[in-house]
């Protein structure tokens, strides 16, 4: 089927919500339509249409699907905020590790990284050449300056400062089971369910940074949540991994090892209880949460 709607103006598309049965103020509207697009706040509309047809339900109000737009931005702050701890500290267990196991140029070889194809490995190399072209960095321009006649690429502990978090996952993805042990067991996980979080979080991480929707969004990489040999995963709550209850209960639980210092839990919670209009059910969170020994 060949696509035919045609762009519309601002106050055409706010006279078409309108007529939909959307309760706004119409110059609002367009001016909200204005500084967020059409399409994008229709994801949070979607929940308040009638299944049947493009109208909305009675006494659906724009404030209330602005509320969850609102909401979902400060959500995902708040998700970029732990996740860039993790990451940080990700990168400093990776490059510690590898670079006292194998030196601080072993990642050019590929037979360190036993866990990805050759060809994945020439694929990190071409990123990280790239990167290390690009990059303004001080220290890079100092090392090409001072050890560029010896070295074309950096040591490991300036590469990874540079590298995406995308890449820094394939370099995880790649070493050696052992080192990926000695990471994991700080947290007191197996090194398969580390994986499948870092993963996971990636995904979240490139949501966010695109400014998509979390808050009722469906996992479609789904994290390996423990066994029963860990019961706080399961009782007196139990843990679902489809949706970002889930995330949020990893983020937690990996903060209280990296900054258990960490007032971050109390400034979610404070978001929760400054939307309580917002159906936190459709997140995945259970009754009594807050139970829970990771969120106590």
């Amino acid at each position: 089927m060949k696509y035919t709607k045609p762009p519309l103006s601002f106050e055409t598309q706010a006279d078409q919500l309108i007529k939909r049965g959307l309760e706004t103020n119409r110059e609002l509207l367009i001016s909200r339509l204005k500084a967020v697009s059409y399409y994008r706040l229709s994801g949070y509309w979607h929940p308040f249409r009638i299944p049947t047809d493009d109208n909305f339900k009675e006494n659906t109000t724009f404030e209330q699907i602005w509320h969850r737009y609102v909401f979902d931005r400060q959500l995902r702050l708040c998700f970029m905020d732990a996740i860039e701890r993790i990451e940080i500290a990700l990168r400093t267990d990776c490059i510690y590790y590898f670079s006292h196991e194998y030196g601080p140029f072993s990642y050019l070889k590929s037979e360190n990284f036993p866990n990805i194809s050759v060809a994945q490995h020439n694929r990190l190399l071409t990123t990280i050449y790239s990167e290390t072209l690009k990059s303004n960095e001080i220290f890079v321009k100092h090392f090409n300056v001072k050890y560029g006649d010896e070295h074309t690429m950096l040591p490991l502990w300036m590469i990874a400062e540079i590298i995406p978090f995308g890449s820094l996952l394939t370099f995880y993805k790649g070493i050696d089971k052992t080192i990926k042990r000695i990471i994991s067991q700080k947290y007191d996980l197996s090194f398969k369910i580390m994986e499948s979080w870092l993963m996971t979080l990636n995904t979240i991480r490139n949501i966010c940074a695109h400014h998509g929707r979390l808050w009722n969004r469906e996992l479609g990489i789904k994290p390996i949540i423990p066994d029963t040999k860990s019961p706080e995963w399961h009782t007196p709550v139990k843990i679902d991994n489809h949706r970002m209850f889930c995330i949020l209960t990893i983020l937690r639980y990996l903060l209280k090892y990296i900054a258990p210092q960490s007032e971050w839990h109390n400034r979610l919670e404070k978001l929760l209880n400054k939307y309580p209009d917002v159906p936190f059910k459709s997140m995945g969170f259970p009754d009594g949460w807050e139970e829970s020994e990771i969120w106590n």
